[in-house]
């Protein structure tokens, strides 16, 4: 598995904020670690099934190879729920521990054991203290992605922000030098300030900042939004990694950052389309994924502002993946919690080239499974109640690419019709 450099980022102990020597306020810089292993670990409840845990954990295989990290193996329990003091029984918690030893004992260090849930503050601290190696749940590790795929200061300040609300209900107490700082003088006699309410303190004050740039940031993008004069405003939204970045560069003829991997676009980007004699604004979002963290949504407040104020919605599904159902799912309740969820849209299959199936046999009389459909067998089912409303394209090999670009075209001009009757941008077409 090819794996590549990352800095990463230990929500749990490694990275406090601390002030430098002219008061401003940082991250520890973390240096840079080869190719880190990891653990995985998920449970099965009666509400997730054993199939479904297999699934996540691929996704979150995939969420820590884009991260830096290589995983060496996995672990599930069953379970009611997930406990509120450990997560997982303190039997399968020393199975880990076990299994980390033994790898020790024969020099494969285990960097990591990665939960497929947010873990609260009590939950990090009892599976630190029994496992002994770094614990990562899945919102730090998100959180780490987007911290190391943000390039502009927009997608920095969103990250930064959301890291330090992430941290804030998990500072431990650390030190304990500074218990009588303000003790000594009449009526000041007390314990003082210590360590972890100073973190506090600088956290709180951090993001009060970075909430004033962020408010700065979102003035100047309701600014330019403002600035775009009247055309229709088309949003490309979806699952991360269902080629939303391949398909606008095919549509904008542009080079927007494309890649195989997981929020590979985190920056909203805007381009001017023109399908015969009809101009409109295409813009390619951050990808949406099971359980966004929440302060991730509420920091990428401006860049999701290009979702409320589109137009039109076309909704972008990997085809070829198992659950993409369920990654529907997910992006129509993400896009309702925004509410977008009563905007035109448009959904488009993409990736038929690379849609797998394998044929049962004639004597094979056991139930039909998901991998056994075939693509046409697929299209015949609910999808044909879309009535017209979705399409099945391949953007990396420009399947039904004209088809799309005249549905689209006509999409596009019935809206900019209704919101524009007047505007000239819609000129008429003459025959050469």
């Amino acid at each position: 598995m090819k794996t590549s450099r990352s800095k990463y980022y230990n929500a749990s102990r490694s990275s406090l904020p601390f002030e430098d020597g002219m008061g401003n306020v940082t991250r520890a810089n973390l240096a840079d670690v080869e190719c880190e292993t990891a653990v995985l670990v998920g449970i099965i409840t009666p509400q997730q099934n054993e199939r479904k845990t297999g699934e996540y954990l691929d996704e979150l295989e995939f969420l820590a190879e884009t991260a830096g990290a290589r995983t060496v193996k996995r672990f599930t329990q069953k379970l009611n729920g997930p406990s509120s003091v450990t997560y997982l029984g303190m039997g399968k918690l020393q199975e880990i521990r076990q299994w980390i030893v033994q790898e020790e004992d024969a020099e494969r260090e285990v960097s990591m054991v990665i939960f497929d849930d947010e873990l609260s503050a009590k939950q990090l601290r009892n599976i630190e203290a029994e496992l002994k190696v770094k614990i990562l749940d899945r919102t730090s590790l998100i959180l780490d992605i987007f911290a190391m795929r943000a390039q502009t200061a927009n997608a920095k300040t969103q990250v930064e922000l959301a890291q330090y609300r992430y941290m804030l209900p998990r500072l431990q107490r650390l030190w304990t030098h500074l218990e009588r700082q303000r003790g000594g003088a009449v009526g000041l006699r007390g314990p003082g300030e210590t360590q972890l309410e100073m973190d506090r303190r600088i956290i709180l004050n951090r993001m009060a900042l970075l909430k004033e740039r962020l408010r700065e940031i979102d003035r100047q993008k309701t600014t330019q939004r403002g600035n775009r004069g009247r055309m229709i405003r088309v949003a490309l939204v979806g699952y991360t990694n269902v080629g939303k970045s391949t398909l606008m560069n095919l549509l904008a003829k542009s080079d927007v950052f494309a890649e195989n991997k997981l929020f590979a676009t985190l920056d909203t980007t805007v381009r001017k389309v023109i399908v015969d004699n009809l101009p409109f604004l295409l813009s390619d979002t951050v990808g949406f994924i099971r359980k966004l963290p929440h302060d991730l949504v509420e920091s990428f407040k401006s860049t999701l502002d290009e979702v409320r104020e589109a137009d039109l919605l076309l909704h972008i599904v990997d085809i070829s993946h198992p659950d993409f159902e369920e990654q529907i799912r997910v992006v129509e309740k993400t896009l309702a919690d925004l509410g977008c969820a009563e905007k035109p849209s448009m959904i488009v299959f993409n990736k038929v080239d690379a849609y797998r199936w394998t044929e049962k046999d004639e004597d094979d009389l056991t139930p039909v499974e998901k991998e056994n459909v075939s693509l046409d067998d697929l299209i015949r089912t609910w999808m044909t109640r879309l009535s017209g409303q979705c399409m099945f394209i391949s953007a990396k090999e420009k399947t039904n690419y004209d088809t799309l670009r005249q549905v689209l075209y006509n999409k596009v001009r019935e809206l900019h019709v209704q919101k524009y009757p007047y505007n000239d941008f819609l000129f008429e077409k003459y025959d050469e």
